[in-house]
């Protein structure tokens, strides 16, 4: 029966090895993206604390200043004093022509989203509202990484060949641990430690096959949730499983008492400061039309992820809640798939897990090629 899973398993990883190398390799890089961002360009996000803040208003109309044709969609705040406010706005269509020949390769969803425009970040002093830098996420390096990560640089088709591969990794990993599976005490001894002093044939089969059964689990976590940024099917499947609804509450709209007289971004703010007062970020989003509330999207310190948060409405004339949407009242299927992306980037418990994310990425970039090598010499072997 092992040798049927061997077959399966060498198969599989020669045909579908490159590329779960590349997405292990990016996938590394990309755990601990938010951190060295802020370790490199640390003046983009930090500023000196000071006593005074300026009115939101007063930011919005800098950064206006400096772009005359943007349309302000959010601002962010943070409850650390000397982090920067994120002003994002777009830009009409016609100032992205430069930067259309670099979209290609992005799939068909996300080139939908840009059709509003260019999308950027200014990051405001709060103090002085000097504008630190504004910030175009699609030209960094990070969304490189990214690009090559989820699509291989190839739209819709590399995003079906990374899913397809993704699949075909958990099969590995799965027919992996078969094979590793020990027959008594003795070998499980052999493969739970590397043989120190061992020549490299003897060290590349222990790292393939120690290391391998050190990281599979891991590795089959995070290949198994990031099918869910492959596959529609899956997505829907999370909510078929806990059999709960894919739809989100609608927003609401606001009262009767619609004026010329609308409450300003920072009013807005208040009405949820006044409630939940410790945030770690309040991000407000500001209504499209009339009839729209303002909607500030909240993350509690208490909550379980980063992913957990909630959302208020507040009415845009009247100043009032009118309606809100905490993570822990959504249904399952919504919780489930809101953990998704921070168990899949390693952040679900902080540091710690972040570096066992980092350390199983690295070990699943080699996998495949000391896999080769275990191949290549067996095959030499039985030649001679």
């Amino acid at each position: 029966m092992k040798v049927f899973f061997r077959r399966i398993h060498l198969y599989l990883a020669l045909g579908a090895g490159l590329v779960i190398m590349v997405t292990c390799l990016t996938g590394a890089i990309l755990v601990f993206e938010k951190e060295l961002m802020q370790l490199f360009h640390k003046h983009r996000y930090y500023s000196t604390a000071q006593t005074s803040r300026l009115p939101l208003d007063t930011l919005i109309n800098r950064v206006l200043q400096a772009e005359p044709v943007a349309k302000i969609t959010s601002v962010k705040l943070y409850s650390n004093p000397a982090r920067n406010v994120e002003i994002s706005f777009t830009k009409n269509p016609a100032g992205r022509k430069k930067t259309e020949g670099k979209q290609k390769t992005r799939s068909k969803d996300e080139k939908a989203k840009p059709a509003e425009g260019l999308r950027l970040v200014a990051f405001v002093d709060p103090y002085d509202g000097n504008i630190k830098e504004i910030y175009n996420h699609r030209a960094s390096c990070f969304y490189w990484v990214m690009d090559v990560h989820r699509w291989m640089l190839g739209g819709d088709i590399g995003k079906i060949v990374v899913g397809v591969s993704t699949l075909i990794f958990l099969v590995i990993l799965l027919t992996g641990i078969i094979l590793w599976w020990p027959r008594n005490r003795q070998i499980l001894q052999q493969r739970l430690k590397i043989k120190a002093g061992a020549g490299f044939k003897r060290l590349n089969h222990d790292y393939h096959v120690v290391f391998g059964f050190y990281s599979a689990i891991f590795l089959l976590v995070f290949a198994f949730t990031g099918l869910a940024w492959s596959f529609e099917w899956f997505n829907k499947g999370i909510y078929t499983v806990t059999g709960t609804s894919m739809e989100r509450p609608k927003v609401p709209k606001n009262g009767e008492n619609i004026s010329s007289l609308k409450i300003n971004r920072e009013q807005a703010l208040q009405a949820v400061t006044g409630t939940i007062n410790d945030a770690v970020y309040y991000n407000l989003t500001l209504p499209k039309d009339v009839t729209e509330p303002y909607a500030i999207s909240l993350l509690e310190r208490s909550a379980i992820h980063e992913s957990a948060s909630d959302i208020y409405y507040v009415d845009a004339y009247a100043g009032n809640i009118v309606s809100r949407q905490l993570f822990t009242e959504r249904n399952m299927g919504q919780r489930v798939r809101a953990t998704f992306k921070p168990v899949h980037i390693a952040s679900i418990y902080g540091l710690p897990s972040k570096i066992i994310g980092l350390l199983a990425c690295l070990l699943g970039t080699f996998f495949p090629a000391s896999g080769f090598i275990m191949w290549w010499n067996r095959t030499r072997k039985k030649k001679k």
